[in-house]
This record gives structure tokens, C-alpha cells and sequence, in this order.
């Protein structure tokens, strides 16, 4: 293939077994990147809707000016991420692995639960709190 050639426009098969599970189809997938290009705000709406809890509904899908480069996104909305990532699926997957780690040797590694993962983290948020640490206060953690 020569240097200039790119792949945006080709399409490579999916395997049966793979296409079986997907979520989505391709005609489906079209669909949406062709919602997403045409009218964005609507897309990233519905988006959002369908995939996260928000404890406060935003004012505007999005603000822009690519000119000066700056973007905000639902603007007004409240979002808790161990919501959105653990608690919410305590009651359905709380004991399907929701983390893998691996060493640098793969035969190094730990698989955690979410219910495993969500009592490390509240037993780190109860750290952060003996600490003094309070809602709005920037924290930085090391992870060497």
C-alpha cells in the first residue's frame, strides 16, 4: 500500500459471531454518524439521555467557537461519575468484572467486581474525608 493511501473509506467484514452481539448494525451505525455530522446537538442528546444518569438536566447540548478552539458541553448539567460508572450497576452486574489490571507480566494480574471496585472506592472516599477533603476541593493523585 502505498504511503498516500488511506483506509477512510474502505469497509472490512465483521465476523458472524462478532456482528451477532453487537450492539448496533451498520446500516444503524450509518444512521447515527450521519445524525451526528448533520445535527450534532440532537445526536449528543440523545446520546446522553440514553447512556448517563444526570442529577441535573443541562441547559445547552453544546457551545462552540472552533476559530478560538473553545467548546463546552451540557452546559448546566450534573453528572456524578461512581454513579455512572459503578453504583448503577450494582443491582444487575455487581458480580461481573468491572476491572482488569495486568502487570508487566501478564501472569501478574487482578480482576475486581463492580461490587469489589465500589468498596475500594468508598473506602478511599472515607480516606479523602479523614483527610478533611470536601466537595469542590481539588484533589491530585500519584499513581507511579
Amino acid at each position: 500500500m502505498s504511503e498516500h493511501q488511506t483506509y477512510a473509506n474502505k469497509s472490512y467484514p465483521v465476523k458472524a459471531n462478532i456482528a451477532q452481539n453487537a450492539h448496533i448494525n451498520n446500516e444503524q451505525y450509518l444512521a447515527l454518524y450521519k445524525q451526528s455530522i448533520e445535527k450534532p446537538e440532537i445526536f449528543w442528546a440523545e446520546q446522553a439521555e440514553s447512556f448517563l444518569d444526570w442529577h441535573q438536566p443541562w441547559d445547552k447540548v453544546m457551545d462552540y467557537d472552533y476559530l478560538k478552539g473553545d467548546i463546552k458541553w451540557f452546559e448546566g448539567g450534573k453528572l456524578n461519575v461512581s454513579v455512572n460508572c459503578l453504583d448503577r450497576h450494582l443491582a444487575k452486574q455487581g458480580d461481573q468484572v468491572a476491572l482488569i489490571w495486568e502487570g508487566d507480566d501478564p501472569a501478574n494480574d487482578k480482576k475486581m467486581t463492580y461490587r469489589e471496585l465500589h468498596s475500594e472506592v468508598c473506602r478511599f472516599a472515607n480516606v479523602l474525608k479523614a483527610q478533611g477533603i470536601k466537595k469542590g476541593d481539588r484533589v491530585c493523585i500519584y499513581l507511579p
